[in-house]
């Protein structure tokens, strides 16, 4: 049977409330023993896995059947931001005001706490992005340079890329690759992701000796982890 990528349905969270509108996207496992729900933080949606046979009624039944549960964690989550003229962004985990001022030459540049962006306010949104990610890639490039010459490495290349589960990664290639959207947390925060994957350049798993090549180079690194684990999924919903 056919399913629909994702559509909005009709939940009742309380029998004595009306119903609320929810993001559903549908999803098709061969692997799938049974109908399963997840939420999606990123999306602001849940997910519906169906086995293969299993017809799409079973999963409305199971959504009707949790609505409450559903609702309540959609309605836990961060909400979206816009990168829009008067909304704010945080660099290095600190907050700017987005200020669109055409008539200012350049694309966009921090000023007095806040970003500025320029030309047609349609390009407000690319252009907040496109500084985001070149700053990223600069505080990335400065974080790495001191934990590799500590540690005796050197990285083949550093890319961005823009992952929803992971912060940072190594390839057996020695590029280093990295979320920018790091460059929304805090900086003490981009240093750990940093440090972690610099250290696989020595050791490529997770043993004692990188944990502790790590400790060494990020004492911060429980602190820094539990912040992701908090506040990670707010930093994908925004843009």
């Amino acid at each position: 049977m056919e399913l629909p990528d994702s559509e909005t349905i009709p939940l009742r969270r309380d029998p004595l409330l009306p119903p609320e509108p929810c993001p559903v996207h549908w999803r098709r496992s061969a692997r799938a023993r049974r109908v399963s729900l997840r939420i999606d933080p990123v999306e602001g949606a849940v997910i519906v896995t169906l086995p293969n046979r299993t017809a799409k009624r079973h999963g409305l039944a199971l959504l009707n059947e949790h609505a409450g549960w559903v609702m309540q964690r959609l309605g836990a989550l961060a909400p979206e931001r816009r990168f829009e003229p008067g909304t704010s962004v945080p660099i290095g985990g600190v907050e700017h005001r987005i200020r669109h001022d055409p008539g200012r030459r350049g694309s966009a540049f921090l000023e007095d706490g806040a970003l500025v962006v320029t030309g047609d306010a349609d390009f407000v949104p690319r252009r907040v992005r496109d500084f985001l990610r070149a700053e990223a890639l600069r505080r990335i490039g400065v974080a790495a340079r001191p934990h590799a010459e500590a540690l005796g490495v050197t990285p083949r290349a550093i890319r961005l890329k823009d992952t929803k589960t992971r912060w940072g990664s190594c390839a057996p290639d020695r590029t280093l690759a990295f979320s920018w959207r790091l460059i929304l947390a805090p900086d003490w925060v981009l240093d750990y992701v940093v440090a972690h994957e610099v250290a696989h350049l020595r050791e490529m798993n997770h043993s004692d000796r990188f944990w502790s090549l790590v400790e060494a180079r990020t004492p911060h690194r429980h602190k820094a982890t539990e912040w992701l684990r908090r506040h990670g999924a707010a930093l994908q919903r925004m843009g």
